[in-house]
């Protein structure tokens, strides 16, 4: 049986794929849970062998999640999405996330491509995969991008340097920096730019 941990926060949906999973012969449907940081407390507590995970969750989203339940948690992680944005997929193969899916893939598929990544196979949506490929490539640097991911929660330098344990002046600079790389004026400009291109 392949024991399956579901975390989405749109409960419908993570229903509606608890019960349909469920019907296959050699799934086991574990307790969903609705954001990213459960998801890592239940995949511990748990230990499934496939982690179904939402891409965007309160708390944690799903390549965050995966990061943490890597660190700790000998199990799979597959990834749904309804918006692919084509950064989002890099980030999740640089965490060893072994599936990658949109939200409209039928789940007679989704249950397949859990079969396979239980093989050690890795799958990928061949449409998701056409679009990152096709993607620009980020021009900033990762402690950029770590200034800009922190700073779509936090509300002002400080904030930022403090979550980063940086100093005010070195976060500045970076903000500066991705700003002009970016050809925008504000940080929150910056911000959304890189999250829209799925960098952070």
């Amino acid at each position: 049986m392949i024991r399956v941990l579901i975390a989405d926060d749109e409960t419908m949906i993570r229903t509606a794929m608890e019960t349909l999973l469920g019907m296959e012969d050699d799934i086991e449907v574990l307790p969903g849970v609705e954001d990213g940081r459960a998801a890592v407390e239940a995949a511990q507590q748990l230990n499934p062998d496939v982690c179904v995970l939402d891409l965007e969750m309160p708390g944690l989203d799903g390549v965050e999640a995966a990061r943490e339940i890597s660190r700790t948690v000998a199990t799979k992680v597959v990834i749904c999405t309804r918006h692919a944005r084509p950064g989002v997929l890099r980030r999740a193969l640089a965490e060893k996330v072994s599936g990658f899916v949109p939200k409209s893939t039928p789940v007679e598929r989704l249950a397949d491509v859990l079969r396979e990544v239980m093989t050690g196979r890795r799958y990928v949506d061949p449409d998701i995969a056409a679009t990152a490929l096709s993607a620009t490539q980020c021009p900033l640097t990762d402690r950029e991008l770590d200034v800009l991911r922190a700073g779509r929660d936090a509300a002002s330098v400080a904030h930022i340097a403090e979550h980063l344990s940086l100093a005010h002046g070195t976060v500045r600079n970076y903000l500066s920096t991705a700003m002009q790389k970016l050809g925008v004026n504000t940080r929150a400009e910056a911000s959304q730019y890189a999250w829209e291109q799925g960098w952070i």
